[in-house]
């Protein structure tokens, strides 16, 4: 089984929390599963450009990306937050790789709006690399940052990023693995499963909103280029990874079909 693995920058916050997610996934991999892994760091970069007196600011969700941002988006993305990660795997006996979308050019990006600066929307990813890797039992490990054939690197997304990644290593499965336990309806409990109408149901209608939003958008999108199944899930729930592998009902499931139950 291939697998896209997303996840978010404030799991990675914590050694423990790092060390635990590699080993399962580790032990996946180990088992016969081939998975290409991405993350975010968000909250690493926010505290980074603080730490340092730079101004972050946001326009509609995405942060501006001046040189100077971008250049702090390099060290902390591609730099300190994948390493780490990396290292968590290496620790658990995986054979982990850590990479940009602009290795090779993985995931090829375009500029949004020029107000934003250096924040880019993938475009297409390569899967030539990740199968190589992925063929051997090496674990990538993908910082969520792109390229294009002129060499600009571009912040891009993480989950936006995922979904690219996914249908370019044709991925039977996509989790998005955050720190809340999945899609809450108005009542406050959680969506078991979601078709694309459902998704766009709550986004129209102002329940799904934020990061909340960007994933139901992406997951649904995933569906629509051929992955199999898209799942957010609480990451910070112990043996998560396997539970999802095992088809274990977790966090919300988007899937294809219609008139499913709420």
């Amino acid at each position: 089984m291939r697998v896209l693995i997303k996840i978010g920058g404030t799991l990675l916050d914590s050694g423990a929390m790092r060390a635990r997610l590699a080993g399962e996934i580790a032990q996946a991999v180990e088992g016969g599963l081939q998975a290409t892994v991405i993350h975010g760091g968000g909250k690493q970069m926010s505290r980074y450009l603080a730490e340092r007196g730079v101004e972050s600011r946001t326009i509609d969700g995405l942060r501006v990306t001046t040189p100077e941002v971008l250049d702090a988006v390099l060290k902390v993305y591609a730099g300190s937050v994948n390493q780490e990660l990396v290292a968590a795997f290496v620790a658990c006996g995986a054979r982990a790789i850590g990479l940009t979308g602009m290795d090779a050019l993985l995931t090829e990006a375009s500029l949004i709006n020029p107000e934003l600066g250096a924040v880019g929307k993938p475009v297409r990813s390569d899967p030539q690399l990740l199968n190589l890797l992925m063929n051997n039992s090496y674990v990538p490990v993908i910082a969520c940052v792109a390229g294009d054939h002129k060499g600009n690197f571009y912040n891009v997304n993480a989950d936006q990023m995922a979904v690219s990644l996914a249908a370019a290593i044709r991925a039977e499965k996509l989790f998005f693995l955050t720190d809340v336990e999945g899609v809450r309806r108005q009542d406050n409990v959680i969506y078991s499963t979601l078709n694309s109408e459902q998704c766009r149901e709550l986004i129209n209608t102002g329940i799904a909103t934020g990061g909340m939003k960007t994933k139901l958008e992406c997951a649904a999108e995933a569906i629509r280029e051929g992955v199999g199944e898209a799942v957010i899930a609480p990451g910070a729930l112990a043996g998560i990874v396997a539970k999802l592998l095992a088809g274990e009902h977790i966090g919300t499931r988007l899937v294809t079909e219609v008139g499913i139950p709420k």
